[in-house]
Parts: C-alpha cells; sequence; structure tokens
C-alpha cells in the first residue's frame, strides 16, 4: 500500500473575476481519481487548492501527508482548466518543486499538462500523464506499489501515455485520444473534502449553497475552437439511476440547495433524462440543477423532460447571432434555434444563459452587430461573454497560431485580451462585452420601459459604435448593416 497525496493547483484566489464572482465548486476529476486510488486499497489524502490562501498552503498539507506519491491531477470538469491560466501553471510547478524538495515522487495531469508537458517536466515532475491518462496511471503505481524503491528511469520507461525526461531530454509516448476510461465509475471521494468552507462561502456570497456533479464525460460535437485534450470527441454517459443515486446522496448528506452539472453536453438522449427525472422522484432525490446545452437539442420533448427532472437554469453555448460566423465554427446550429430553445425552456419556468464569443476569426461589425440583436431579440436571463480563445490541438489554433505573440495564455479568466489579430482591438471588445451585460440587466429591470434608462443606453452604443474605426485592426472592413439602437431593438 502507498501514501498517496492527490491534489490540484486551481486556486480560486489567485483568478480575480472567480474570487470576486464567489462560486467555488469542487474538483471533481481529482476526487473521483482520488476514490479510485483508495479502491486500489491505498491511503490517499486531499490537497484542495480551491479555497486554500495560496501556495503556501501546500507545504504544511505535504507535512502532514507524508506521501510516498504525489498526483496532481486537474479538475477536467472545470472548464477553465482549459484555458491553461498562466498563473494556474505557476502555482503547479511551485508545488511539483515543493514535492520533490522532499524527496516525494510527482505526477501531473491535465488540459495544460497535456499539451506542454516539458513546462512540467521541467519543474520536477517524474512523469506527466497525456490525456485522462487511467492506465499510465494505473502502470505507475502499480510499479511503485510493488517496488517502492524503483529508479525513476525504469519507473516511468515503456508507458504509452506518459511523458518524461530521459537522458536530459523529454521523451512522450503518445496513445492518440482515447474514450472516458470505464474504471472510473465510483462515487468521488466527497468526504475528503472540507464542505463546509465552501458551503460557508456560498452563503455568505450568494445565500445558498450549490455543489457539482457530471453525468457525462467527453462531447461529440466538433467545433472548431473547442480544445478536447482529454477525451477528443468521445462522450460517456453515466447511467440515469446511478446519476439520480449520487444526487440523493449529495443531497440527504450536504443538503445543497443547488447543483451545477459540470457536463460539456448534459442529458443528450430525451430518454435518458426522463429516466434520471423518475428515479429522482422515486428517491425524493432531486436538487434544482443547472446544465450547459445545445440550442439544436432542446426539442419540445426534452425541455419538458429537463423542467420534470428539476433543471432551474439552461446554459446554451450560441457564441454569436452571426450565422456566417456560427459556420465558420464548424458550431452546427441555426440562429433561430438559439431563440426557439430559449422560448421553449422559458415557457417551462427554465431560465437561460448564452454563452456568447466576440472576435472570431474573421467576425466583422455586422457580425458584432447581429450577435447584439440575437441577445435582444432571444432576451436570455444571463450571458457569460468572451473573446474567442485560441486553444493549443484545435482547428481555430492551427489558424491564427502564426499570429501568436509572446503572450499564449491568459492570466486569469478575466484577462480577455486578444492573442490573435482580429477586426478589433482588445478594449472595444471588453466594452462591446459590458454594453451587452447591460443590455440583459436593463431588459430585466424596473426601468425596462423608462425612456430615460433606454435612451442612456443607446448613446453608450451610440458613442462606441461612431468610434469603432478607432480600434480597428487591418483585417476590420467597414460595416454594411444599419446600425440600431439597442435599447429600440429591445422595444424599451
Amino acid at each position: 500500500m502507498l501514501k498517496i497525496q492527490v491534489g490540484h493547483s486551481y486556486f480560486l484566489r489567485y483568478d480575480r473575476k472567480q474570487w470576486e464572482r464567489g462560486k467555488p465548486y469542487p474538483p471533481l476529476a481529482t476526487i473521483q481519481i482520488a476514490a479510485w486510488l483508495r479502491q486500489m486499497g491505498h491511503e490517499v489524502s486531499l490537497f484542495d487548492a480551491m479555497l486554500a490562501d495560496g501556495v503556501e498552503d501546500y507545504a504544511a498539507s505535504l507535512h502532514a501527508a507524508q506521501p510516498d506519491v504525489v498526483v496532481f491531477y486537474e479538475d477536467n470538469f472545470n472548464y477553465l482548466t482549459k484555458m491553461c491560466l498562466s498563473v494556474m501553471r505557476d502555482a503547479a510547478c511551485r508545488m511539483i518543486g515543493e514535492a520533490r524538495a522532499q524527496g516525494v515522487r510527482v505526477i501531473v495531469a491535465g488540459s495544460d499538462a497535456s499539451d506542454q508537458p516539458e513546462a512540467f517536466l521541467a519543474a520536477g515532475a517524474h512523469a506527466v500523464l497525456i490525456g485522462e491518462g487511467i492506465a499510465a496511471l494505473n502502470e505507475l503505481i502499480g510499479r511503485l506499489a510493488r517496488d517502492p524503491d524503483i529508479d525513476s528511469a525504469s519507473w516511468t520507461a515503456n508507458i504509452t501515455g506518459v511523458a518524461s525526461v530521459v537522458s536530459e531530454k523529454t521523451h512522450v509516448t503518445r496513445i492518440g485520444v482515447v474514450p472516458p476510461d470505464p474504471r472510473l465509475t465510483l462515487r468521488p471521494a466527497w468526504d475528503l473534502l472540507d464542505i463546509g468552507r465552501y458551503r460557508t462561502m456560498w452563503r455568505e456570497r450568494h445565500g445558498y449553497f450549490s455543489l457539482n456533479m457530471a453525468a457525462s464525460r467527453g462531447c461529440p460535437f466538433r467545433c472548431t475552437w473547442c480544445a478536447k485534450p482529454i477525451w477528443g470527441n468521445h462522450y460517456k454517459q453515466r447511467s440515469a439511476q446511478d446519476m439520480a443515486a449520487e444526487m440523493t446522496y449529495l443531497k440527504q448528506t450536504f443538503q445543497p440547495d443547488h447543483i451545477w452539472m459540470a457536463d460539456d453536453i448534459f442529458g443528450f438522449h430525451i430518454d435518458w433524462v426522463t429516466e434520471f427525472a423518475q428515479h429522482l422522484r422515486a428517491a425524493d432525490g432531486s436538487v434544482p440543477f443547472t446544465i450547459q446545452t445545445r440550442a439544436d437539442l432542446i426539442s419540445e420533448r426534452m425541455a419538458d423532460a429537463l423542467a420534470q427532472a428539476g433543471c432551474a437554469e439552461a446554459w446554451i453555448g450560441a457564441e454569436s447571432g452571426s450565422q456566417r460566423v456560427l459556420d465558420a465554427m464548424n458550431k452546427g446550429t441555426r440562429v433561430p434555434e438559439l431563440i426557439a430553445a430559449r422560448e421553449r425552456l422559458g415557457t417551462r419556468g427554465v431560465r437561460v444563459g448564452f454563452f456568447i464569443q466576440l472576435g472570431y476569426l474573421g467576425e466583422q461589425l455586422d457580425d458584432l452587430l447581429a450577435t447584439r440583436e440575437l441577445v435582444a431579440q432571444a432576451a436570455p436571463d444571463d450571458i457569460g461573454v468572451s473573446v474567442s480563445y485560441p486553444l493549443p490541438g484545435t482547428k481555430f489554433y492551427e489558424q491564427v497560431k502564426a499570429q501568436l505573440g509572446k503572450k499564449t495564455h491568459w492570466d486569469d479568466s478575466g484577462d480577455l485580451a486578444m492573442m490573435f489579430r482580429g477586426a478589433y482591438d482588445s478594449e472595444f471588445y471588453r466594452r462591446f462585452r459590458d454594453l451587452l451585460h447591460a443590455q440583459v440587466t436593463l431588459r430585466q429591470s424596473p426601468d425596462a420601459h423608462d425612456a430615460q434608462a433606454c435612451a442612456a443606453l443607446d448613446a453608450q452604443w451610440d458613442a462606441l459604435l461612431a468610434n469603432e474605426y478607432a480600434h480597428r485592426t487591418e483585417h476590420a472592413t467597414s460595416p454594411t448593416v444599419t446600425i440600431r439602437h439597442a435599447a429600440t431593438a429591445q422595444n424599451c
């Protein structure tokens, strides 16, 4: 039996935007791995960086655990880990250094590590898992358990899906993207978390308590900008009965007021969602939950099934109100589907949020205004706005790779800096984002039909658009559509 410390490097305090937002979620993939290693008979402890004050907290955790091996396994369900935020990479490397200084063996896994294993090996990691890495991790742990004194070279040698340093050079044996490993079927090790800290922060900041779950791993769709270093286009769904049993367990054990479903695409099949609802009703296990989904999946039947299961909010990857941009993204959805999905869910009492991207390759002012029009016409309850982010391993990244300078990653999730040459500069997109948010906020406020409030919003849009030429890059073209007031578009 080995003493294994499992951890991750997503420190909420290091991401100013997310810290201010104050919605921390436990690291699902990390505690899944902890549960799996524990089932194998090992003594497992956890370092949960999410609510830690900083890397300085790690030394005490390492000292208390006295592990034979540390496994830094990033949470693949946290979309922010896909962005490979530089501040989190720095934190991971510092913790790797601390573990190595104590003579502990170190294994690292995650999106950033899969894309750039060299950075983590240089920090001292013995092995970097490429992709989900369950088979490789199983072999590494097995070798160490059989021979605790095995030398580093022999420990990592000839394992497919592992990056290591051989003769002072990085050696990577890749296997290609493989489906989600069927061995990860256990309930996550919820008992290793300090749930009280999560509950306290949620209730202090928002007045309610939310936890997270995941019904599936992966996504079968092929949007050009979406990075999939862990599962590729594979999609594996848990059984509806198992998912309902875990929600019931969370409800009875921790009493959350809400659940965030961390799936890229929740539900997918109407029959699965219907069965999920049936099991929840039988066990009195339903907790209001939020999902991520696609507009083209929200038929009338799916909207009914989601509402019956207890879905309170659905976030749709709308991305753009321009069909030209959606087609360039290989999104596979049509603008009218976005509007129809919002209406179908809304009529059933399900709140709807739209994820919006600004600045995609080839997008012009006409396309941006089409997005503004979509937000006005569909009237989502909330929006999340970002600029397009070129992630390694995507078609989009390959298209703009030659334009990337020294800045290839955001420092934190609030960075919102353009890393390639879009039609406009970063400041223009930030201001456009702020006005989109103001547009949604105004529509839902008591002043939605107040002429003065509408005129004030119009004036801000007018000021931005009147000066848009000053923010153009060489990739911008002159607009061809008539610029209408945003407030007028939402019938103020």
